[in-house]
């Protein structure tokens, strides 16, 4: 494995703060859904990534270059977001909610 393929790795699993059953119990929430830009169906790009960061959190190794994509583009996303940071309580918001679709609880 090369040393850029465990960067990425050993970056998503530092990004990604939610365990597999934090996030499964997340999504399958109200607020979870009520966030995200669709993409011609009824679920978020972010829900649907959330589904997919699951799988990835499951896995041990053998990651294909699709999963290897998705991890990085769950890193763009959540320090992107994090830089966004509003001001005031946070538990509610829809920044909160749009991060926790992406494996990252900024609560914790």
């Amino acid at each position: 494995m090369s040393k850029d393929v465990k960067s990425v790795i050993a970056d998503f699993h530092q990004v990604v703060n939610m365990t597999p059953k934090e996030l499964e119990s997340w999504l399958d929430t109200d607020e979870s859904q009520t966030v995200g830009q669709k993409d011609g169906d009824d679920e978020s790009i972010g829900h649907k990534s959330g589904r997919h960061i699951i799988q990835l959190l499951q896995k041990k190794d053998d990651y294909t270059d699709d999963d290897l994509s998705h991890m990085k583009k769950v890193i763009s996303y959540v320090h992107r977001h994090l830089a966004q940071q509003p001001s005031g309580d946070l538990e509610h918001t829809r920044w909160c909610y749009s991060l926790k679709n992406w494996g990252h609880d900024p609560l914790k």
